[in-house]
């Protein structure tokens, strides 16, 4: 199943956000700036990401994972769903 549109139209409207920050970033480096500064503005960047993910999530949940439950397919997506659980979490 594909995202929702307006999860999807938010998502990308969000990463653009992002693609414009880590250009920031990289001038900041570039520009030798403090980096408390730069430590700063990545951390903005990666809870950045990290709000496109949970919104992805909700989405995979609310549409493919409710979709799949008692279905041939159950098993393989929850295993799907624990791998990206823990992978995110490392």
């Amino acid at each position: 199943m594909a995202v929702d549109p307006e999860v999807k139209t938010a998502a990308v409207t969000r990463l653009r956000r992002i693609e414009g920050q880590v250009r920031g970033l990289q001038r900041m480096v570039d520009d030798e700036r403090y980096c408390p500064e730069i430590l700063t503005q990545m951390a903005s960047v990666q809870e950045a990401l990290r709000a496109v993910a949970r919104s992805l999530m909700r989405n995979h949940l609310k549409h493919c994972v409710a979709t799949a439950h008692g279905s041939a397919n159950a098993e393989g997506v929850y295993n799907e769903l624990l791998e990206l659980i823990f992978r995110q979490s490392r």
